[in-house]
């Protein structure tokens, strides 16, 4: 009872603690894009005119380094740990770790101008490009990669039904290891002998009847035979007669 009490309790622990490593692996994989996507659109993009100024190649700045690559070198790294990793609060950090890049793509340019005038330039191109810009390469990329952040925290914070099945199946192994033994399986409980069939009890003999008991002399009374022949008559077989006489 001790034993299955300790195996439930490691289990429990265990499958508090590991994961699948399948849990954070689209997370992962959508984080690895856009954060490489947010650190390398602002060299790229004036290839195209989809750039801030200064609209030139491979052009560093200060503004670009804290307000794009940055944040997206640290939303790349998360997605990469989520991708990997079967360890539920490494894969809940890195989780917080891409929201928190996320929401700087989102409020960096908001604070850009306190720092400094034109710190972060102007979007290159009319009204719509500047719209499409600012949404791909700051708001709009830090809101998505808030969700993917959120989903794979939300993801690596449940355990669920399988979870336990996979620590189930670590502990008993590990369990097995130990000992260097395997598991022996339960011998069967045996099954009671049937209980033996009584022997029928011998019938009484029946009681010999008792012979009547004569009431004055206490003997018992002698049948007599049924053959006993009558009392014989006269030799003569007749009766006599008394004969009258009147006088």
């Amino acid at each position: 009872m001790r034993d299955r009490t300790d195996e439930a309790r490691v289990v429990r622990r265990r499958s508090r603690m590991v994961t699948p490593r399948s849990r954070g692996a689209l997370s992962g994989f959508c984080l690895l894009l856009l954060g490489a996507w947010g650190a390398l659109i602002p060299f790229i993009g004036p290839y195209f005119d989809y750039a801030y100024t200064p609209n030139t190649e491979w052009t560093w700045t200060a503004a670009r380094f804290w307000l794009q690559v940055l944040p997206g070198g640290v939303t790349f790294l998360a997605g990469l740990v989520l991708l990997f990793t079967a360890q539920r609060v490494i894969g809940i950090l890195a989780a917080w770790i891409g929201i928190a890049a996320g929401a700087w793509f989102v409020i960096g340019p908001l604070v850009a101008p306190l720092w400094q005038a034109d710190y972060l330039g102007t979007p290159v191109g009319g009204k719509t490009a500047a719209s499409v810009e600012a949404i791909g390469m700051f708001y709009g990329l830090g809101a998505a990669i808030i969700l993917f952040g959120a989903l794979a925290a939300g993801r690596f914070s449940v355990v669920s039904v399988r979870d336990v099945g996979i620590a189930t199946a670590t502990t008993r192994e590990a369990a097995a290891l130990e000992t260097d033994e395997p598991v022996a399986a339960r011998e069967p409980v045996a099954t009671r002998e049937p209980a033996a069939t009584r022997e029928p009890v011998a019938t009484r003999e029946p009681v010999a009847t008792r012979e009547p008991v004569a009431r004055d002399t206490g003997e018992p009374v002698v049948a007599r035979d049924a053959d006993v022949e009558p009392a014989s008559q006269t030799q003569d077989g007749t009766h006599r007669r008394r004969r009258l006489s009147f006088h």
